[in-house]
């Protein structure tokens, strides 16, 4: 028989032990302050991202629409003496594109943007199927291109305003002026020397932009450029220009290589010219490489050759060995110093120390420079800044060659003296040669117009010796010196010549430089120009037949031009011609 029991009434079915919780009761309650304080810390975090500190997800949104667009400032301009414009920014349009909204165009709007671009569809066609999201199509057009383009409203195809320099002077100032590359940066000249006073600061413009670049909305303050600052310098335009037209037609008369010209004004130092040839011109993009556009005045250097001489000359008289009167025995035109044989290119016999600078004699100047030690004569050239570079502040400035004066062989202070194995650049030259025109003081060479504040240079000769070294340097220029055509109508003026073989793989070659540096007027010195042509090829290579009818003519019009009143007769008797020895 079966008993079956009935249930007790009252029992609950959750109380079952079957289903009594596997967990202890602090094992439950740590999982619930977990998850309480997760939510908690969520709560935290959201409100300190959308309350507090909102600024990351505010950045992420706006990178979506927003954009921060750069307004160009404008570069500074450069100009002479007198304001004429040397260089000026142009406003211009830079075509840009979304490739992938560009590549929707139809063949007929390619054809349409390729033409007013100068530029082949097929070229069109490979700049918008780069993989990006911005890409350049064109740089600097013309503002009317840039009209004409966004008349046609094509799509993903947008343009920027941006400058382009151009240079009213072109090649006649390219040397001293420089230029920019496309992104208005300086590369050369003085846009190089003075970019940070050029560039400016540019300013800031706060957009929204759709999907497709479209300027929708402009947000926020807009934060003005500022234009970069006017260059002033010291060049003359119309003496730059007298330069440049004389060194062009005398390396063309020689069938030269190349040439330089510098004119400085010897009261204050400013250049007031500098010219090279070959040039080039800054506007003309397509050939800014090689050789034409190296400024030879500056970063080139040469051995100078009988240009020296005076210098050494005015060591002697300063130190009292000699007088300009002192005579010295030159015959017979040779000298023999520790085997090597030193020569004039004509013997002369006994010369006063005048009539040595006067012709120019080797054996003259190197029987005065060995009554030196080398330290004295390094010292000189030291004090007049040969070896050392011009401190311009202008790019590639060279400090030449000047070796150490413990190195010195007798033989080689000889040749020094008159100019071989020592390296100078023009700029060198014309710098120490403000030494004769000011009295005895080494003027500072500037780039930028001066003001009317007095400038006063190192103390190198007495202002007697100086006015002695005046009247050598006027002989020279008379008949009987060897730049008879160096003279100039109306004018006292002097000067010296150089003429020296150039140095090619450490050997003397059969090639010349040709060089002359000279003051004017002698009797008031207002101007030192120094000129030299690079191997002159047509037979004719001394300094005072190739360079100094330059100085002659660059001499006239530049004291007309600065209105410097006549000193001398206005009839020149025609000149010989006047040679010295290598």
């Amino acid at each position: 028989m079966v008993v079956r029991r009935r249930p007790q009434r009252g029992h609950r079915y959750t109380e079952s032990p079957v289903l009594e919780l596997a967990l202890q009761g602090w094992r439950s309650r740590t999982v619930g302050l977990l998850l309480m304080a997760a939510l908690l810390t969520l709560i935290i975090r959201a409100f300190y991202l959308q309350v507090i500190n909102n600024d990351f997800l505010q950045e992420k949104g706006d990178s979506r629409y927003r954009r921060d667009i750069e307004v160009s400032a404008s570069r500074g301009k450069i100009v002479d003496r007198h304001g004429d414009m040397l260089a000026v920014s142009t406003p211009m349009q830079s075509i840009w594109a979304i490739p992938a909204d560009a590549r929707t165009m139809t063949a007929e709007q390619k054809h349409q943007l390729a033409g007013l671009l100068e530029m082949g569809v097929r070229e069109l066609d490979g700049k918008i199927a780069a993989d990006k999201t911005f890409v350049y199509v064109r740089r600097q057009v013309s503002p009317e291109t840039g009209a004409r383009i966004a008349a046609l409203k094509l799509p993903g195809i947008h343009q920027e305003k941006e400058y382009r320099r151009f240079y009213p002077t072109a090649d006649m100032t390219a040397h001293i002026v420089g230029f920019t590359g496309v992104d208005d940066k300086g590369l050369e000249g003085v846009e190089l020397a003075f970019q940070q006073s050029l560039l400016g600061r540019p300013g800031n413009r706060t957009v929204i932009r759709d999907r497709r670049g479209n300027i929708i909305e402009d947000v926020g303050a807009m934060r003005p450029p500022q234009d970069g600052k006017d260059i002033r310098l010291a060049l003359d335009s119309k003496i730059q220009y007298l330069a440049y037209s004389q060194l062009k037609a005398t390396v063309d008369t020689y069938k030269a290589k190349a040439g330089g010209v510098i004119v400085v004004d010897t009261r204050n130092g400013e250049i007031l010219a500098l010219v090279n040839w070959p040039t080039y011109n800054p506007n003309n993009r397509q050939n800014l490489s090689g050789a034409p556009l190296r400024n030879r005045a500056i970063t080139d250097t040469f051995e100078p050759g009988s240009v020296m001489k005076p210098f050494v000359a005015a060591l002697a008289l300063e130190d009292g060995k000699v007088t300009a009167n002192t005579p010295i025995n030159t015959a017979p035109g040779r000298m023999t110093i520790s085997g090597a044989t030193i020569s004039d290119a004509h013997p002369h016999g006994v010369l006063t120390v005048a009539e040595v600078i006067q012709k120019s004699s080797n054996i003259g100047t190197a029987k005065i420079a060995l009554g030196f030690s080398p330290r004295e004569m390094w010292e000189l050239f030291d004090k007049l800044g040969f070896g050392q570079a011009p401190s311009l502040g202008f790019p590639g400035e060279v400090n030449g060659r000047l070796r150490p004066w413990k190195t010195w062989r007798p033989i080689e202070q000889a040749t020094m003296s008159y100019g071989h194995g020592i390296a100078v650049s023009l700029i060198q030259l014309a710098r120490a040669y403000t030494v004769f025109a000011n009295d005895g003081e080494l003027m500072p060479l500037s780039l930028l117009r001066v003001d009317e504040t007095p400038v006063h240079g190192g103390r190198v000769f007495s202002p007697q010796t100086m006015r002695e070294l005046r009247l050598m340097l006027e002989m020279a220029v008379q008949p009987g010196g060897t730049a008879p055509r160096a003279r100039v109508a109306g004018y006292r003026v002097g000067g010296k010549t150089g003429t020296a073989y150039k140095v090619e793989g450490g050997a003397y070659a059969r090639k010349y430089i040709a060089s002359f540096v000279g003051i004017a007027p002698i009797s008031d010195p207002r101007l030192v120009i120094a000129v030299m042509i690079d191997e002159p090829s047509t037979g004719v290579y001394y300094g005072g037949d190739v360079a100094g009818p330059a100085f002659s003519r660059i001499a006239a019009g530049a004291l007309r031009t600065l209105g410097v009143p006549l000193d001398a007769p206005l009839q020149v008797a025609a000149a010989g011609t006047g040679k010295e020895p290598l």
